[in-house]
């Protein structure tokens, strides 16, 4: 059978097929380039961090990182969400039987200013995050330690954080590696079980509800400070009144171990020494609704998140 003869047309056709699929196939090859030439070409400014260009190289490799390999989409802690109380109701009327007297009233609760800590020394539990994004695993190992199940060591906040992989989610973190469902989990790994995710549409409720939850167990909560982007460890309150009995008391401020201390931010400030007061205009200034830039989280986005506990221990501190 004798060849084909194409036309002109044909054949410049099959060439633009050709490059086009050329050029494709050569598109992986080229991201990996870009990388490596915004390494290179960066040189000195990323590692003295001029102008923020280490910061943004290594959100560069995060990214592509994510792309690689994203975080599972699989199913993790459910974050609850926590409606008001309502207001309380009036004391109801007592019928009684002919020829009953009525018992004698209950002597009313005294309303009085609270100021409670379940540390007495806690630069004695205190772990600074060792490298700067690594405020969770130093928030956990805080708690842990607190409850008497970890140490406060280095050798132990690398264990955790190379444990994340188990606990990571999609829905927890775009990010992935931590989120407030990984800390719970890691929580539960390590013998502190009962932990749970609370989000409030405000602050005061999310700080009564937190008051109550260590008055009740005297357990350190979670506070997820910075919207959503780092992690405190609150270890005592101050209020106007008893939370757990007064449902208008109002937590004026908290007793707080701060993994960040002994860095200074560039946004938010230099940080605090282990068991800092941090009064209600610190609480507003650091304690903000969560707001990721990744994306969206229906259940969290807006809210004020802590992870409370919700079993009673006897912390060694």
């Amino acid at each position: 059978m004798p060849p084909q003869r194409l036309t002109v047309a044909e054949v410049t056709r099959r060439r633009r097929e050709a490059h086009s699929r050329r050029s494709s196939s050569r598109w992986p090859q080229v991201a990996v380039a870009l990388v490596l030439v915004a390494a290179l070409t960066a040189g000195t400014a990323v590692a003295t961090n001029a102008f923020g260009a280490g910061d943004k190289f290594e959100r560069l490799v995060r990214r592509v990182a994510l792309v690689i390999n994203p975080p599972p989409d699989r199913p993790t802690e459910a974050t609850v969400d926590i409606t008001p109380e309502p207001s309380a109701s009036p004391t109801p009327t007592i019928s009684l039987a002919p020829g009953k007297s009525a018992p004698p009233p209950t002597p009313a609760p005294v309303r009085k200013p609270v100021d409670m800590r379940i540390l007495s020394k806690p630069n004695a539990y205190f772990a600074s995050e060792y490298l700067k994004d690594w405020c969770a695993p130093a928030g956990v190992q805080m708690v842990l330690a607190i409850l008497g199940h970890a140490d406060t060591s280095v050798a132990f906040q690398r264990t955790l954080q190379n444990r994340v992989g188990e606990w990571e989610s999609y829905s927890d973190s775009h990010n992935g590696e931590w989120g407030p469902a990984a800390m719970v989990q890691a929580l539960t790994a390590y013998g502190a079980p009962g932990y749970k995710i609370h989000a409030h549409q405000t602050r005061d409720s999310a700080l009564r509800d937190a008051a109550i939850a260590l008055e009740k167990t005297h357990a350190p909560v979670i506070i997820v400070a910075w919207r959503g982007a780092h992690t405190w460890v609150m270890t005592g309150f101050r209020a106007n009144a008893d939370p757990a009995v007064f449902n208008d008391a109002k937590v004026t401020g908290t007793y707080i171990l701060d993994p960040w201390y002994p860095r200074v931010s560039s946004i938010w400030g230099p940080s605090d020494p282990p068991g800092t007061f941090q009064d209600s205009s610190e609480m507003v200034r650091n304690f903000l609704p969560w707001k990721r830039p990744e994306g969206k989280y229906p259940d969290r986005d807006g809210k004020f998140l802590v992870v409370v506990p919700t079993v009673v221990v006897k912390p060694v501190g």
